[in-house]
């Protein structure tokens, strides 16, 4: 009985993790000066529970940055489970660009987390690449893309991600280039 209770209890303590992180990421990108007593409430947590997750702000930004990149980087093996690597692909290139704009809109709150830490460059980079790579060959592996594109040509490709204004008509230009991207992924493809 007493085992059931502590699985249930971290179970319970995950989705609070969860769930602050959530709330985080959404009031951190509309401001970076969020106050985290605003965030834990949004989250239904006590004070406790929000400091015994997160000690301090820069804690919380980091981990929503690493959050973020966790979902995005595990998302390329789940879709390749259920679409054709093509469409997995693509799907993937959405939740990039989703990704890519939540990150703009994080720029201040990690800006402020990180200045005295340096870069985030390499935070997620191993992840992404990752996540990538996985859908690159499987891709290949298909004939659905051509032969040989690495992760950094992909990434390289889709740089202009960070580029587009998150408070403008980002979803429509996200969406333009990455089908620009795929038309150039599909080019010289074997199974054409």
């Amino acid at each position: 009985m007493r085992q059931n209770r502590d699985a249930r209890l971290r179970s319970d303590a995950q989705r609070n993790r969860e769930r602050i992180l959530e709330v985080a990421l959404t009031e951190l990108t509309c401001s970076a000066d969020a106050p985290l007593s605003s965030i834990a409430k949004k989250a239904g947590v006590g004070q406790g529970t929000f400091y015994r997750n997160f000690p301090n702000r820069e804690a919380l930004v980091l981990e929503v940055y690493r959050y973020e990149v966790q979902q995005v980087s595990d998302a390329a093996s789940q879709l390749l489970e259920t679409c054709p690597p093509d469409r997995a692909l693509r799907e993937w290139m959405d939740r990039l660009a989703q990704y890519a704009v939540a990150k703009a809109g994080l720029a201040d709150a990690l800006r402020k987390a990180t200045c005295s830490r340096g870069s985030l460059a390499g935070l997620g980079y191993d992840a992404v690449s990752s996540a990538v790579e996985l859908l690159l060959r499987a891709n290949e592996d298909a004939g659905a893309i051509r032969p040989g594109v690495t992760s950094d040509d992909f990434l390289l490709a889709i740089a202009g991600l960070w580029q587009i204004d998150p408070h403008g008509d980002w979803q429509s230009r996200a969406s333009r280039l990455m089908d620009l991207v795929m038309d150039g992924l599909r080019a010289g493809a074997p199974g054409r």
